[in-house]
């Protein structure tokens, strides 16, 4: 034991025999009440764990509102004890609240106006800093943070590999060099810069609504999958964002991507270096032209290496994305409050 009673001596110098047999039941009944406490503790942990978490999204990301009343975690992917709801009538039960940043507002009026001890709010954004607007707005109001960013803490990137032992390599039927999806041109973007210059030196197949060519959504992949080559030019450079343009408009539609985004180093972080050229890896735009225009098959073969031994995964749902804060769950910080949303993500 770390500690004992003092004893009461009897005049003859032994302990008194009525001190002692006080002492002992004493010291047992306090290991005793420690046991049985510590024991309490254990199973109301075990029992709240055991209970389903509650997710709460506040107002969905999509125009689109699916059907969550069922256990769409468990029946779609697999994760269990995890349910969702947009029922804001619930939120004094909800463990979780989710705020995604394309339904906020500038000011507090629509957010809930108490949050429960231990409930955490999450912000979250696909997009990037570059159009993410107002948001110093939201200040020391969130828990977490869930994004592209792989310092996030949910990481929903738009698309991955995945293992995959098939062992073989699909190339579609080639006819054009070089095509671009475009919707939103803007002179003063960087793609918009790169692209001008590229095109004095080849031609670029462009499609969607900037060149009055859109293409409706079961034509993309075969239309693009036409091209040897897709110009996966991002919006804005910023760290980790590498969306769409890479992972569907070009790995999944049979095209090497031609990316201009983050540097090389941050793509070979999602995708094997051989699998994607990079804009910066020549020194002039007129260096690229040539790079693509005398490609041999054989090496234009080389880069789709990565098919050998993966595949692409999509991440389109929402509600996938929503159910992984089940699985980061037990892992994130609690009680933490991001100071300076702004700082960070423009960090």
């Amino acid at each position: 034991m770390p500690w004992t009673l003092p004893l009461r001596w009897s005049p003859w110098g032994r302990p008194g025999v009525k001190a002692l047999v006080t002492a002992g039941v004493f010291v047992t009944t306090l290991w005793n009440l420690r046991f049985f406490l510590n024991s309490s503790k254990g199973s109301g942990e075990e029992s709240k764990h055991r209970e389903p978490l509650m997710i709460l999204v506040w107002e969905w990301p999509s125009k689109q509102v699916p059907n969550v009343s069922r256990d769409v975690c468990h029946e779609l992917y697999s994760i269990t004890g995890c349910q969702l709801t947009t029922e804001r009538q619930l939120l004094h039960q909800a463990d979780v609240v989710v705020f995604p940043h394309s339904r906020l507002q500038p000011g507090q009026d629509k957010l809930p106006k108490e949050r429960l001890p231990g409930q955490n709010w999450v912000w979250v954004s696909l997009e990037s800093p570059s159009n993410t607007r107002a948001l110093a707005a939201w200040n020391k109001t969130f828990n977490w943070v869930m994004t592209y960013r792989q310092d996030s803490d949910i990481f929903i990137p738009y698309g991955k590999l995945v293992p995959n032992q098939s062992a073989t390599v699909n190339i579609p039927a080639k006819t054009n060099l070089v095509s671009w999806v475009i919707s939103n041109y803007h002179r003063t973007q960087k793609r918009a810069e790169v692209y001008k210059n590229l095109s004095r030196y080849l031609h670029v197949n462009i499609y969607g609504k900037a060149n009055n060519k859109p293409l409706c959504k079961d034509c993309l992949l075969s239309a693009i999958s036409k091209s040897k080559f897709y110009l996966a030019f991002e919006n804005s450079i910023h760290r980790d964002y590498i969306t769409e343009k890479l992972w569907r408009n070009s790995l999944l539609a049979g095209t090497v991507p031609v990316v201009l985004g983050p540097p090389r180093a941050n793509y070979e972080q999602f995708v094997p270096a051989d699998s994607f050229i990079h804009v910066n890896d020549f020194g002039s735009l007129e260096e690229l032209a040539t790079f693509l225009k005398t490609m041999n098959s054989s090496r234009y073969q080389q880069f789709f290496a990565w098919q050998r031994r993966f595949s692409v995964k999509l991440y389109t749902d929402w509600r996938e994305r929503i159910c992984a804060i089940c699985t980061a769950y037990p892992r994130l910080p609690h009680g933490h409050l991001y100071p300076d949303l702004q700082s960070w993500f423009n960090s």
